[in-house]
């Protein structure tokens, strides 16, 4: 190396300390804090096929709450004037408590088993309409149960790739996806009997299955309340009793899921874009009120 060369690579070694120590002296803490916000009403309401509304009310936490089970068991919204149209009958639901370990109760709102003139169950390709008052305001949505267009043909289980135990499978379904777009779906499965829980990523469109029938691998549901191996939490076991709940939904109930579970996986993810769940409650409260038409299909792991 030259006289000249050696001089180059000392100005750029000096070049390179001086912007470092002009970046390091620019350097600022930012230190800021959210505000808290006032509590509004959360709506977790569902209709389904056969079945009765379920109407869940609560009151929404601030960011920085303590979350515990006696704060959650605080949170519902009681003698609330909540009400159900198919456009021909409109009913008044009425809160059912129901007692939980710990001594906690768990409330919600249902059909009125006194009134059963008016009550109003879930009918594939109705829409209904939901209110609900409350001392804070008065909260409006509505939802479709369309037609069961989107179906499951059939299930089977395979060995579980790349895993070394021997008792974890994958389940496998194929599914038919008849022509026109706007066919939106959400899936839970139910092992051995216990809740129906909704997978990891629950909701799907048709943009890529529009018109075709195709196979694809069926995630194990998961409880987001209780932690869960990454790693494993898709796979089932030998001598599982698996129940899939394959469900048809509208846009609004699609968008609502699509955003809550984007934003679920994203948190603590520093480089995730911001994201804003998509409700369709209106008036001032969060949540949302869905209508599903559900397929029920079961298979046993030998």
């Amino acid at each position: 190396m030259n006289a000249n060369s050696g001089f180059m690579y000392m100005r750029i070694g000096l070049v390179v300390i001086v912007l470092g120590m002009i970046m390091s002296s620019c350097e600022k803490t930012i230190t800021f804090r959210p505000n808290d916000s006032d509590t509004v009403v959360v709506v977790d309401a569902s209709i389904e096929n056969g079945k009765a509304p379920v109407v869940v009310l609560s009151q929404s936490f601030n960011y920085f709450n303590q979350i515990s089970t006696e704060l959650l068991a605080s949170s519902f919204v009681h003698n609330a004037e909540v009400t159900i149209s198919n456009g021909t009958k409109t009913h008044r639901l009425k809160e059912i408590k129901v007692p939980v370990a710990g001594g906690y109760t768990l409330y919600y709102y249902t059909t009125d088993s006194s009134n059963l003139n008016t009550a109003v169950a879930g009918e594939v390709g109705k829409e209904y309409s939901l209110s609900v008052k409350t001392d804070d305001g008065e909260y409006t949505a509505t939802t479709t149960i369309p037609p069961l267009a989107k179906r499951i043909d059939s299930l089977w289980w395979e060995n579980a790739p790349n895993n070394p135990n021997p008792a974890k499978v994958i389940l496998m379904g194929r599914f038919v996806d008849p022509q026109g777009r706007g066919n939106y779906t959400r899936y839970y499965t139910q092992v051995d009997g216990l809740p129906f829980l909704p997978g990891l990523n629950s909701v799907y469109d048709d943009q890529l299955t529009d018109g075709v029938t195709y196979s694809m691998q069926i995630e194990k549901g998961v409880d987001r309340n209780n932690q869960f191996n990454l790693e494993n939490y898709a796979f089932f076991e030998h001598g599982d009793s698996v129940v899939i709940k394959y469900c048809n939904i509208d846009k609004a109930t699609y968008d609502f899921w699509r955003t809550m579970e984007y934003g679920y996986t994203n948190i603590g993810n520093p480089f995730a874009s911001p994201n804003k769940v998509i409700s369709n409650i209106h008036g001032g409260g969060l949540g949302y009120f869905g209508g599903y038409a559900a397929q029920y299909k079961t298979i046993v792991i030998p």
